[in-house]
């Protein structure tokens, strides 16, 4: 195993593969294409490449300047455990802080809380626990 780091968007077949690992399959309905776009709209990205193969990968959605969200922060799981997610953490994060972002946020399964929480990240209070919007397909 020799893992490089790379600031750039990996390749759309790699992008799907890590999707694929991680149970995230309602994303892939929108097809290679818009799953393109998305990444390639991404203020800042970083892969882990192990012998030309993308193994792990983040991203920052950002203005620049006030706020930053992390997103896909994926590693195959026969990757997992190497401190490869952890590496990719960083480099995101190290971004934010060289732009001194106000606030960084990101989404984490309540599995992974421990983790995110090492890096300083804080669960929003639950008097402030945020909302969001999803498409469905079955909403009029």
């Amino acid at each position: 195993m020799n893992i490089t780091y790379s600031e750039s968007v990996p390749p759309i077949e790699d992008y799907i593969n890590l999707i694929e690992s991680t149970g995230w399959q309602g994303i892939l309905t929108k097809g290679s294409n818009k799953l393109n776009e998305s990444i390639m709209n991404s203020w800042y990205c970083v892969s882990a490449i192990d012998n030309g193969e993308t193994v792990g990968y983040g991203r920052i959605l950002s203005d620049g300047v006030l706020h930053a969200i992390i997103c896909d922060l994926i590693v195959l799981p026969t990757y997992q455990g190497k401190g490869i997610g952890s590496s990719i953490l960083k480099q995101l994060l190290r971004k934010c802080h060289e732009n001194e972002i106000l606030m960084i946020q990101l989404f984490a399964a309540k599995d992974k809380y421990n983790y995110y929480k090492r890096f300083g990240f804080e669960e929003r209070p639950a008097d402030a626990p945020g909302m969001r919007w999803m498409k469905n397909d079955n909403k009029k």
